[in-house]
């Protein structure tokens, strides 16, 4: 294999085991905030012991992804110092206010609100954690801007053999940036969501501090119901978006090979290997996708067959990866809404709790499928229409990226094994026990 490759692959493993826990960081704090609200507001204790429960989960899931994130940025100059070089002026300055400003707050903050008990007021302590909760926002936002920039670059002209920012804000504001971070913020709430009822579950299951948990259960069904709603309706604007911006990506998520007006959608499609058309198509319904894609029925749709071999991304995962997310996305709504109707009997519902145990790995699957979708799809391009992936790489010898491969891989899965028996640790441990908390 030589480093183009192996350098894809160490970033794609690196991304994915960081992206584990980020999303879980940015849901739960939330949550949290609510939950410590419920109890500054109500005095019910019940609130404070699951604040603090749900709490010690997510300091342990912010400090692995903290450590997993800072190896991830330092590829950019190991492995990529050509993309670096020609596109640093931009993409530098994004990660820079991320780290600077957003992080260093996110850090603060959860510092503040982990050694503030006792030392602070539960009003001020329950906005620490709104604090928390809205710097980790503020610094997804700046990497999901960076990453926008490269799925459609904006703001910038080509100077001296590099690119540079000429317009800092309509990088930020572009319509793409915006999308991204509604829908990737959404998913994060959807997979906490659903980390805090499947754990609640268990506990239920168990008939282990029922009070505790069926609270906690019905927090975050609401949250999830409401975000999982957004999420799909967010989803088709994003897609829309696609039409305009990335028309290639948008042809791979749905196989279209022919361009044309009245552009039909398959309820049954496979694309091929060869990535040059459809070994399956069923059940033609015309005009769909001009409609998904520009909201009118007599639109054109570019296909895949008016985009040169060499610019296609590789169609069948985008087009599997997109379908395994659509699908996902609407049982988490279908679960949602049933969980409503179940939220007052809960305890009396044993199937439910149990298809909710065992949904805890969907959305961290969703998740990953999203990301191979948006980064699969925008090849053969690191930055869309303007720098191939194969003149990014730095020149390295395949050995090197090998050796440092195979570190990451041993390295993440000891962190990962460590991460998980802490987690289960706490999860099993449960909330303490009433009067022991502290205030």
């Amino acid at each position: 294999m030589d480093a183009l490759l192996l350098s894809r692959l160490q970033f794609a493993i690196t991304t994915y085991f960081h992206f584990l826990f980020v999303p879980l960081t940015l849901g739960l704090s939330v949550i949290c905030a609510i939950m410590e609200t419920r109890y500054v507001r109500s005095g019910n204790r019940d609130y404070l012991r699951m604040t603090r429960f749900w709490g010690k989960i997510l300091i342990i899931n912010f400090v692995v992804g903290v450590a997993t994130g800072i190896t991830l940025e330092f590829q950019f100059g190991t492995n990529w110092s050509q993309y670096s070089r020609y596109v640093g002026d931009i993409f530098g300055s994004l990660l820079a206010i991320e780290a600077t400003a957003a992080f260093f707050m996110e850090s603060v903050f959860l510092a503040v609100w982990i050694f503030g008990w006792n030392k602070l007021s539960p009003k001020l302590h329950a906005a620490v954690m709104w604090l928390v909760a809205g710097a980790s926002t503020f610094s997804a936002f700046w990497i999901l801007v960076a990453n926008s920039w490269m799925q459609h670059p904006v703001g910038y002209v080509i100077r001296n053999g590099r690119a540079e920012l000429t317009d800092f804000f309509a990088v930020v504001l572009q319509s793409y940036s915006i999308l991204t971070f509604l829908h990737v913020t959404a998913a994060a709430y959807i997979l906490s969501g659903f980390f805090v009822m499947g754990v609640s579950a268990w506990h239920l299951l168990k008939k282990q501090h029922t009070e505790i948990f069926t609270k906690s259960f019905r927090i975050a069904l609401v949250f999830t119901l409401v975000t999982s709603i957004f999420t799909v309706v967010e989803g088709h604007m994003h897609g829309a978006d696609l039409a305009d911006k990335q028309p290639a990506k948008l042809a791979a998520l749905e196989s279209v090979w022919e361009t044309q007006a009245y552009s039909p959608f398959y309820l049954v499609a496979l694309p091929n290997l060869q990535n040059d058309g459809n070994v399956i198509e069923f059940g033609r319904i015309p005009a769909v996708m001009s409609i998904l894609a520009h909201h009118r029925p007599n639109a054109t749709v570019t296909g895949l067959n008016d985009i040169p071999a060499d610019l296609r991304p590789p169609v069948l995962p985008v087009f599997l990866g997109f379908r395994f997310m659509v699908g996902l996305g609407m049982l988490f709504v279908m679960l949602t809404i049933y969980g409503w109707f179940r939220r007052d009997r809960l305890e009396s519902s044993p199937r439910f709790l149990k298809v909710m145990l065992f949904a805890i790995p969907l959305p961290y699957l969703v998740c990953l499928a999203g990301w191979t979708v948006t980064e699969v799809g925008r090849q053969p391009w690191i930055v869309y229409g303007l720098m191939k992936t194969s003149d990014a790489v730095s020149p390295i010898a395949p050995s090197q990226v090998g050796l440092s491969l195979a570190a990451f891989i041993i390295t993440y899965t000891l962190i990962g094994i460590v991460a998980f028996i802490l987690i289960a640790k706490a999860v099993r441990q449960g909330p303490e026990s009433a009067g022991k908390e502290t205030t």
